[in-house]
């Protein structure tokens, strides 16, 4: 998909890409990027968080301590105490403290002075008048206070009167009545923000709405520079939203559009069809099987063996719950491949996890994986692992025999990646856990194929409609919800570390009871080494050692051993040499120890609830029933812990990421998170606006049947950007 080389095509994009310090200067650029600002476009797109009427006052009761805060509220009474010292020493500064009220709750701004500073704020705070008042809420004596709050009064009207300079500063924020309150820094306050705004406003000279007339009618949104005006300097609170819902919309329709283009583009690009044969290692795998295939395993295996067999090439996401059998799915999509002459490279983001993807592999298989070898049946194929960390003569013998195509199947992390691996044939590429990798990554590894390859995600993290439409929106959707039959029951526990110690004697007490009936257990600490914050993984496996688990073999996993260490820690937890495992969240997707039923999760509020879902995962894969640990100090009610609540209320990996999106920010989803750079999403809310990226979608389908070839310059910089900000180096590899 060509967006261009490199410039972009609108006067809008270009000046709205502009660096903030063209506009604003080094200095007031720097104090921005505390709030990821660095464009002008960034700026224009920060908007007031909501807006106040000066006729409206302030519900003081929603504001809380160490909070930068504008309310508007009333005088209800103002109390002076006159400064006073002793011989000899400087005299204290008397005060002034004015009670503000919204009509119900109460909150002081304290002003201290001299006795003139002191007459003057008496004069301008009059009492029943109501004022402007921004500043910090701190505390003194148990009561929330302002200290020092910058004001202006307020007439009837609601409108500022001022005198002052920096009252001057705060009436700027007032355009008929409203006052936008933006989200803001100490360095940056509120008003501060909405000069430097506008500042950035008026240096949009003669811009051209990057949109064409016929979207933004079929959209019903307004003109771009009628929506920045609206947003930034609004008339009335219909007009800012209607403001806002452009700016939405700009998001949503980038995103699709950026979408829609790559599933054309991906259409348009032929791909070998690899069907099915009869007689083949597909059909030798099924028949070994010693489990019965699930419905829901039928069902996508059959979607994926027929995108497979077009002349298209396949572009699928499979998500599943975790345990829901993907890596069978996977594994008979890969052995089609195989069958049909192509190989299948599986990308996984992590050593421990493309091993211990290689070992399940090679014992699904048996001698079906292990190569064209005397004794081995004549459809074997030979599945290799390519990892950093291998030694020099075993890197270059799986290069071999991926290079030659002896190897149908090739398992690796990024080292897959570099520019020394090639492949006879590449027929389909499968991406694990694709939230860990890049667009541009997927891209590097289809560029080793001899035509486009098919491509089949898989991701263990349940993810919203709204989501996928987002992220994965030029990837068809595939869902495995039903678990294997066998599979144990797993019960959690949030253990209450800080009310209730003697839980956590307890928790280590029935890890020795889960060992001592033949069972292995994980230990989950969520840093390395120790600090203020907490124990450390390694600090924690030798209190264990000396202490509550005395006499147990402890191992310790962490993504700072040397790769033969890990391979050799995890091996010896797999063949059952280790009785605890002690660990990062290197063994958060993808190991399968079916013996291992109990975890203990450490710190436990320091995950997110997607993050302890998959931890959970590891647990209940074999015939025992797990238990599932999550010790926490977290005080009940606060937000980390009412986490871990939700997490052992359910095992419902869907539910717990709508309620998981809910509680994060859209930029961990939608930005470094997923892609490796900054999110382009600062407006749009992914399950409050779902209907929105649903109507986006729609009209991004009927840009591209429009315009094919990408030849409207406000799409092709429209994608450009998307791509810009969510992976800067995929532009230099189309």
């Amino acid at each position: 998909m060509d967006t261009g080389t490199g410039r972009w095509r609108t006067a809008t994009f270009t000046q709205l890409y502009a660096p903030l310090s063209a506009v604003l200067g080094d200095r007031t650029a720097k104090e921005f990027a505390a709030l990821r600002i660095t464009t002008v476009g960034d700026l224009l797109r920060h908007i007031p968080r909501h807006y106040l009427s000066g006729t409206e006052l302030t519900d003081l009761a929603t504001i809380t301590e160490g909070e930068l805060v504008a309310v508007v509220a009333r005088v209800a009474d103002i109390r002076r105490y006159e400064g006073h010292g002793q011989p000899g020493r400087k005299a204290r500064p008397g005060r002034l403290e004015v009670l503000l009220s919204d009509g119900n709750g109460r909150l002081t701004a304290t002003f201290f002075g001299k006795t003139h500073l002191l007459s003057w704020w008496e004069r301008q705070l009059r009492e029943g008048v109501a004022g402007l008042f921004v500043g910090k809420v701190g505390s003194f004596r148990g009561q929330r206070q302002l200290s020092h709050p910058v004001f202006a009064m307020m007439d009837a009207g609601g409108r500022i009167v001022s005198t002052s300079e920096e009252k001057e500063r705060i009436a700027a924020l007032s355009t008929g009545g409203l006052v936008g309150m933006y989200p803001a820094t100490a360095k940056l306050p509120t008003w501060k923000v909405a000069e430097c705004a506008r500042i950035a406003l008026a240096s949009l000279s003669d811009s051209e709405d990057p949109w064409p007339a016929w979207l933004r009618e079929q959209a019903g949104v307004l003109d771009l520079a009628e929506a920045l005006a609206a947003v930034h300097a609004p008339l009335s609170l219909d007009q800012a939203e209607k403001g806002a819902e452009r700016l939405r919309f700009d998001e949503a329709m980038a995103t699709q559009l950026t979408m829609a283009y790559r599933r054309a583009d991906a259409a348009n690009r032929p791909a070998r069809p690899r069907r099915r044969t009869a007689g083949g290692l597909l059909e030798a795998f099924d028949a070994r099987l010693p489990f019965t295939l699930t419905a829901g395993q039928v069902e996508v295996s059959d979607a994926i063996l027929a995108d497979l067999a077009r002349s298209r090439p396949m572009q699928r996401l499979l998500q599943g719950e975790v345990g829901s059998g993907k890596t069978v799915v996977a594994l008979r999509a890969m052995l089609a491949v195989v069958d049909a002459g192509g190989q299948a490279a599986l990308l996984a983001p992590t050593e421990v996890l493309a091993a211990q993807h290689f070992q399940t592999i090679r014992s699904l298989l048996g001698d079906l994986g292990a190569g064209r070898m005397l004794g081995t049946p004549e459809v074997a194929t030979d599945v290799v692992l390519l990892s950093g960390s291998l030694s020099t003569a075993a890197k270059r013998a799986a290069l071999l025999r991926a290079a030659s195509g002896e190897a149908g199947i090739v398992i690796g992390t990024h080292a897959l990646l570099a520019d020394r691996v090639q492949f006879a044939d590449l027929g389909l590429i499968v991406v694990d856990e694709q939230h860990r990798f890049g667009v541009e990554q997927r891209a590097v590894l289809a560029d080793k194929a001899q035509s486009r390859p098919h491509v089949l995600v898989l991701t263990a993290t349940p993810i919203p409609r709204s989501v996928a439409m987002t992220i994965f929106g030029d990837l068809d959707v595939s869902t495995l919800s039903e678990l294997p039959a066998g599979r144990a029951e797993v019960t959690t526990v949030v253990v209450d570390a800080s009310t209730r110690p003697q839980w956590v004697d307890r928790a280590w007490e029935r890890v020795v009871e889960e060992v001592g009936a033949g069972r292995q257990v994980f230990v989950v600490v969520p840093r390395i080494a120790g600090s203020a914050e907490g124990v450390g993984v390694v600090e924690l496996a030798d209190e264990l050692r000396s202490g509550a688990l005395a006499g147990l073999r402890v191992g310790v996993l962490h993504g700072q051993l040397p790769g033969d260490a890990k391979d050799e820690v995890m091996g010896a937890f797999v063949a059952g040499e280790l009785d605890v495992l002690v660990a990062t969240t290197v063994i958060e997707v993808g190991v399968d120890v079916p013996n291992a039923s109990m975890m203990v999760v450490w710190d436990a509020d320091r995950f997110g609830i997607s993050q302890l879902h998959q931890l959970r995962g590891r647990i209940g894969r074999g015939s025992h029933p797990g238990v599932c640990l999550l010790v926490t100090r977290a005080p009940a009610g606060e937000p980390a812990r009412v986490r871990l609540d939700a997490v052992a209320a359910t095992r419902d990996g869907f539910a717990l990421a709508e309620l998981d999106l809910e509680q994060r920010r859209e930029g961990d989803v939608l930005g470094a998170a997923q892609a490796g750079g900054r999110s382009s999403l600062r407006l749009l809310r992914v399950l409050e606006h779902a209907d929105l990226i649903a109507r986006a979608r729609e009209l991004a389908a009927e840009c591209v049947a429009r315009d094919p070839e990408l030849t409207t310059p406000g799409f092709a910089d429209a994608i450009r950007a998307t791509e810009l900000l969510a992976s800067p180096d995929w532009l230099e590899r189309n």
